[in-house]
């Protein structure tokens, strides 16, 4: 039998040239960016150098500023107003400590225990962010009152004698002293730390508590072995919220303190708008926030946290 041989298969038909892809496209996220980069360059970087600028001038008000780089400024800011730096680092550090105390159990409840009432606690959590910052710290100044309950059940329980000895207080009264304007930082930075808080212990699996129980794991345990370290994020990201603003804070130590308790936020507003020394108030205000920026990282990187720098 002869062999069947086939034909031959039509030739493809031809097609067009693969275009290449459009690069329309290429600058969308820079153009989705140029917002946010514009906002920070004017409302930012030029405040920024400006300020750096008007640190190293001379001169007077009368006669003007010039720029002669004149270093020195930053030295004797320094020597003559570190007792204020000193009083809110520490000032800052005592109200965030107290910020972490009262707040992670509230945050641990509203996570874990508050149920179908979660959204009113959280709401009453965020509801003096409706009140003026202001309002909420001249409030402070009756509650702290010479006259007022909370001094009375202070007296009757003596703690203000514990307080007096910690030179916090002096004598029978909170107002003018360390103890009112720690206070009044807490109060108002609070939320600031419940909040991270919050965020992070509800992300935690609860079948790890449950298994940490089978394990024959007592509550302390579980709560030092697998809560706490899961919720270290919300502990810096809370912590770092509310030391960074409490220690550039003027307003709880203006209203609720005295001379002896003015902080470097104090020493700030009466150099720009006081005594006008332009140049000292800049120099102050970099010193602060290079502070600020080193015990930050410091913190951060001693905390394990680096990746929410």
């Amino acid at each position: 039998m002869a062999a069947v041989t086939e034909a031959p298969a039509p030739p493809a038909p031809a097609t067009p040239a693969t275009k290449p892809p459009r690069r329309r496209g290429r600058f969308t996220p820079y153009w989705l960016l140029l917002p946010g980069i514009l906002w920070l360059l004017v409302f930012f970087a030029l405040p920024m150098i400006y300020q750096g600028s008007t640190s190293v001038q001379t001169g007077s008000l009368e006669q003007g500023y010039k720029v002669t780089w004149h270093f020195a400024t930053y030295w004797d800011a320094l020597s003559t107003y570190w007792p204020q730096f000193l009083r809110s680092v520490l000032y800052a550090a005592a109200a965030t400590l107290l910020c972490l105390v009262l707040g992670y159990p509230l945050a641990y409840l509203i996570a874990f225990r508050a149920g179908r009432w979660r959204n009113l606690v959280m709401i009453l959590v965020i509801a003096p962010f409706f009140t003026s910052f202001l309002i909420r710290t001249l409030a402070w100044k009756t509650i702290l009152a010479d006259n007022g309950p909370v001094v009375g059940a202070l007296n009757t329980l003596h703690v203000l004698d514990v307080t007096n000895w910690l030179g916090w207080t002096a004598g029978d009264r909170v107002l003018a002293t360390p103890l009112a304007v720690v206070c009044g930082l807490t109060y108002n930075f609070l939320p600031f730390m419940i909040l991270p808080l919050y965020t992070s212990l509800e992300r935690i699996d609860g079948r790890l508590h449950e298994a940490a129980g089978d394990l024959y794991a007592t509550p302390f345990t579980t709560f030092r072995k697998v809560t706490f370290p899961l919720s270290m994020p919300g502990v810096v990201s809370g912590t770092l919220l509310t030391f960074i603003p409490a220690a550039g804070d003027y307003v709880n130590a203006d209203l609720l303190g005295s001379t002896d308790t003015r902080m470097v936020g104090n020493v700030i507003q009466t150099q720009f708008l006081r005594i006008l020394d332009y140049p000292t108030a800049a120099a102050l205000s970099f010193i602060l926030m290079a502070a600020i920026l080193a015990m930050v990282t410091f913190y951060i990187r001693r905390s394990g946290t680096e990746d929410l720098v």
